[in-house]
């Protein structure tokens, strides 16, 4: 089965109309009324020759042949509608990090080539401020939200076009060569567009495996599962990043997604308030960044959580303890399904904990829930891998066999992408062949357990050489955080002239609480070989995280030289 994802979401619509689709606040969208929508901004795209001009065989890897549209918004229904909506319309969605200044989204857009953005009212001003410097931007659609910013000239009102456009399909033949693209992070560098043909995406992380790891085979089969699906899935996190991966996960297998009701910021009572409210069965979090503040609230007040089922946590790490605290806190059953991989390999691995055991997951990372919680996620742990997912020696010339003694590279054969969007020298980087074989890289590093299990360390970018030493920063975070006082934690290299570079850590602690450099010394002395140990820390209010939960290094090296200097 090669499909594609406009057809598999109107399968499902077909299969299922009368389910809630998207739940966000106030609306409640069912799968005819969402596919409608779809359908309508399908239309309008194309009314404005926004589509595929040069299909998939006549390009290089690294090339598209499809217009983009950029997504410049907050979660809500709109944004998994849109990203369907240009799907539908053979066009291509690009996720934009609305975090960013003008400076960064002028060469992200030129560098994505938007034709088109879709964008919440509240960033009008930066838009306005932009638009000139993008004269290839054709089309304008500004969503409605909160804020009082009036209409941009020129823009169209998001809801007024899809009301004037055609709900009829769209008369057009789709391809899984049609392209799914993702813009990372920008964590290891400058963020990269990666091309997914539609057809890996979906196997790679967005529902088309089976609990046993094997793909979905039919149409048939998808549409069996949309009839027997119904469970409530809430991602948390922004869908600007791979969250958009559960949202999908969920929705091609039929479910229904709740969105919680502040999109705006991290609010767990929020969260827990939607989830209790909606009788969610699925939550996805981004490691420590969510399950800590989740755990406070949780404290502070009793919900009633009786009808979830499983915690996904994914691009960032989740440390033990704070699994252990937040399933105390949790009815007795529920499982946290810790999952790793990254925008270039889709899901590769996943480690599932109940209250009083742990197990090793499964291939296709899923749980009784009765679909799979996937997402991209950091490094930290021993996790089970999940097809196709190897691990390469450092010199990237073969796999390496259950325990040799050599720390190498996490990789993903099989369904994995094309390459980076306009850049055929990193994508030959990124994605090499061995004996044959072709892999994607992206720079986890890790070792291959005798029982076959994968330890993930962590970015190589983010390892601190001191002393011919190799220390991944992950694994001094979260020796760090078992410090009852501290509440979350950065580790960075500095310079040495002693060791070339030496471990510094930027801490924030527990609001009243209180730790010297001793303390936390000894705390991490306790977990890691005395070489690993931070020889400076540096205490802030807040650790700067992006949205998405992931850590931000960049701020954290600055709050070091600041001390230093």
């Amino acid at each position: 089965m090669e499909p594609n994802l406009a057809e598999l979401a109107a399968a499902v619509a077909a299969a299922v109309p009368d389910r809630e689709c998207l739940v966000w606040r106030d609306q409640r969208r069912t799968w005819a009324r969402t596919a409608q929508r779809i359908r309508r901004l399908a239309n309008l795209l194309r009314a404005h020759g926004l589509t595929l001009h040069r299909e998939r065989d006549v390009l290089a890897s690294h090339e598209s042949g499809q217009d983009h549209v950029a997504l410049c918004l907050y979660n809500g229904p709109e944004y998994l509608e849109s990203m369907l909506g240009c799907f539908t319309a053979r066009a291509v969605p690009v996720n934009v990090n609305y975090k960013y200044t003008p400076a960064e989204l002028v060469p992200l857009l030129a560098g994505a080539g938007a034709k088109a953005l879709i964008y919440h009212a509240s960033f009008a001003p930066t838009v306005a401020a932009i638009r000139r410097e993008l004269p290839e931007l054709k089309l304008l659609l500004q969503v409605a939200d909160a804020s009082d910013e009036p209409l941009l000239d020129g823009a169209l009102e998001f809801e007024t076009a899809l009301a004037g456009a055609s709900p009829e399909r769209p008369d057009v033949a789709y391809s899984p060569d049609d392209l799914y693209v993702l813009y990372t992070g920008g964590t290891t560098g400058s963020p990269k567009g990666v091309l997914w043909r539609q057809a890996d995406i979906y196997f790679a992380a967005l529902g088309g495996r089976k609990p046993d790891g094997t793909e979905v085979q039919s149409m048939d089969e998808v549409v069996a599962r949309a009839r027997k699906g119904g469970l409530r899935y809430m991602p948390t996190a922004p869908f600007m990043h791979a969250a958009h991966w559960v949202a999908f996960d969920a929705l091609l297998a039929g479910n229904t997604v709740v969105i919680q009701d502040d999109t705006r910021r991290l609010d767990a009572a929020s969260i827990l308030a939607t989830a209790e409210r909606e009788k969610v069965n699925v939550i996805l979090i981004v490691g420590d960044a969510f399950a800590r503040p989740l755990i406070d609230e949780l404290k502070r007040r009793a919900y009633d959580l009786s009808a979830l089922r499983v915690i996904g946590s994914g691009g960032a790490v989740l440390d033990p303890s704070s699994k252990e605290e937040l399933l105390a806190l949790l009815p007795y059953g529920v499982k946290i399904i810790d999952t790793v991989g990254s925008s270039e390999t889709g899901t590769q691995a996943s480690h599932a904990t109940a209250r009083g055991k742990g197990d090793g997951g499964a291939p296709g990372a899923s749980s009784d829930a009765g679909g799979a919680v996937r997402a991209s996620s950091g490094a930290g742990g021993t996790f089970r891998a999940n097809p196709g997912a190897r691990v390469l020696n450092a010199a990237r010339t073969r796999l390496l066999e259950p325990g040799e003694d050599e720390i190498g590279w996490f990789a993903q054969s099989g369904r994995i992408p094309l390459g980076y969007l306009g850049d055929a020298a990193k994508s030959a980087q990124t994605f090499p062949t061995v004996d044959g074989k072709r892999y994607s890289v992206p720079g986890d590093r890790a070792r291959l357990l005798a029982d076959g299990s994968v330890q993930v360390l962590g970015r190589d970018s983010m390892t601190i050489n001191s002393g011919g030493e190799k220390i991944f920063a992950e694994e001094v975070e979260q020796a760090l955080k078992r410090h009852p006082a501290v509440l979350d934690a950065i580790v960075v290299g500095r310079p040495s002239a002693r060791w070339g570079s030496e471990v510094a850590a930027v801490v924030q602690l527990r609001p009243g609480a209180s730790a010297s450099p001793d303390e936390l010394a000894e705390e991490c002395r306790r977990h890691l070989a005395r070489y690993k140990v931070p020889k400076h820390f540096v205490v802030r209010e807040r650790v700067e995280r992006g949205p998405s939960g992931k850590a931000d290094y960049a701020w954290a090296r600055a709050q070091v030289a600041r001390e230093d200097a």
